[in-house]
């Protein structure tokens, strides 16, 4: 994996995406308390935090779902605040997000589910385009042959598997990871930490992985972050953050590892 990582081309000179001085309240709860981040293209972010950390809410504003009370944010190069309607639609077809429940449809088999995005979004594509399509990212997450079966017929870790292919089916420039490890044993934990990387190196992704797992985050992240209490705590490498003595910081580290 750390391999993988090396390999990969990450440019410094572009984000992707750039938060500067993010505020974000709810009546009287300061959720998010003056955030900046960056992330560059080709990179993958690990972003730590407990429940209630306010990790949630920074993607929402970064999709567009919210509108922070003040602050700017920039995705691919656009405003995203400043965006409304058709805009941010288009806007949103370059963004895929893995869902930690993965958020298939129960009533469709795997292949309804992954052509649905195309179907959705892009209109008049043939039908042997869709199969192409449909297979080609089937065969990224080693599925191809379990797309004729249901999803109460997959495993956890093949559920995550096939979200994360029908969010690459759309081609996005960023990938958003809602905690890619939750609920799963440590044998399938790894197999998503590999595939997290696999597609960072074939679809040039840049990702930012919403995680409580430090191995996970070590493993997926070329820089990890800290957030905590609505700000971000360190952010740097996995040694740069956990080099110290800092007592908040070392708690994600015992949490994980310790207890």
């Amino acid at each position: 994996m750390d391999k993988q990582k090396t390999k990969h081309t990450i440019n410094k000179d572009e984000s992707v995406i750039l938060i500067n001085g993010l505020y974000m309240s709810f009546d009287d709860l300061e959720v998010l308390k003056g955030i900046d981040f960056n992330l560059f293209k080709g990179e993958n972010v690990a972003i730590l935090g407990r429940s209630g950390s306010g990790k949630s809410v920074l993607i929402k504003i970064i999709v567009g779902l919210l509108k922070p009370d003040r602050g700017e944010v920039i995705v691919l190069n656009q405003h995203i605040d400043k965006l409304g309607g058709k805009k941010l639609d288009a806007l949103r077809l370059h963004i895929g997000f893995s869902f930690q429940n993965s958020a298939l449809y129960d009533s469709m088999n795997v292949y309804q589910n992954l052509a649905f995005p195309l179907t959705m979004n892009i209109k008049h594509l043939r039908k042997n385009e869709i199969r192409s399509a449909v297979e080609e990212v089937a065969e990224a997450v080693g599925l191809k042959d379990k797309l004729k079966q249901m999803p109460s017929d997959l495993s956890g870790g093949q559920r995550k598997r096939i979200g994360i292919a029908r969010t690459l089916i759309m081609k996005p420039e960023i990938m958003l990871y809602d905690e890619p490890t939750s609920g799963l044993d440590p044998i399938t934990s790894a197999e998503i930490i590999e595939l997290i990387n696999e597609v960072q190196q074939e679809f040039n992704t840049s990702s930012i992985i919403i995680t409580h797992d430090l191995t996970c985050a070590k493993n997926t992240g070329n820089r990890i972050s800290i957030l905590l209490d609505g700000k971000f705590l360190k952010i740097g490498s996995f040694n740069e953050v956990f080099d110290t003595n800092d007592e908040e910081v070392r708690g994600f580290f015992n949490y994980n590892f310790i207890q």
